[in-house]
């Protein structure tokens, strides 16, 4: 049995989402790295890790190309925090691969959920659009959901908050507001 089996009603046309503090929904996708490869991806099943799932509305568009490249440019720093990073829309892989040549290369694979279950999953899909908004998920390395955030597709999402969110969450304490890295925490969470 399948996340949305489970999570949604069958005589209903919405789904409860996925909640933080509870398992992340795992799912399969087709995706396109960086270098215009092709390959399949489990999201939530990166053991060990914490994974950073960001959706966006559509390849070819004006706000999305920005957040994707910057994603991409401060790679490393996600990954020195032990992360892995995704972005992930409704297009399929050959729009990626296609849009790869305006974009360059990529640090950061991309998803296709051309079903629209993923992004049905995390609450982000318009279904009349059959496009995303942008979503910000992270997922510890049990697989939990530790963090959600949605908004409006004409805002783009900031990647320094992405990262002071990350590493609070990975402090394991308590954070007050405008917490940054080496500031004071309130203890143990």
């Amino acid at each position: 049995m399948n996340y949305m089996d489970t999570c949604c009603k069958s005589n209903q046309s919405f789904c409860c989402g996925a909640k933080v503090g509870k398992p992340a929904p795992k799912m399969t996708l087709d995706a396109v790295l960086g270098n215009g490869e092709f390959t399949k991806v489990t999201v939530g099943e990166d053991a060990g890790k914490w994974t950073v799932l960001f959706f966006y509305p559509l390849d070819f568009t004006f706000i999305c190309p920005t957040e994707i490249k910057g994603f991409s440019q401060r790679f490393s720093e996600f990954e020195a925090l032990n992360s892995v990073v995704y972005g992930c829309s409704t297009d399929s892989v050959h729009s990626h691969k296609a849009w790869l040549k305006d974009l360059g290369e990529l640090k950061t694979p991309l998803l296709s959920d051309m079903k629209h279950e993923l992004s049905r999953a995390y609450g982000v899909l318009l279904e009349d659009e059959g496009i995303a908004l942008r979503g910000t998920f992270m997922i510890d390395p049990e697989g939990i959901l530790k963090y959600a955030s949605i908004n409006d597709n004409a805002v783009g999402r900031s990647i320094d908050e992405t990262l002071r969110v990350l590493k609070a969450l990975q402090t394991g304490e308590l954070c007050p507001v405008e917490w940054s890295e080496g500031g004071e925490t309130l203890g143990k969470a």
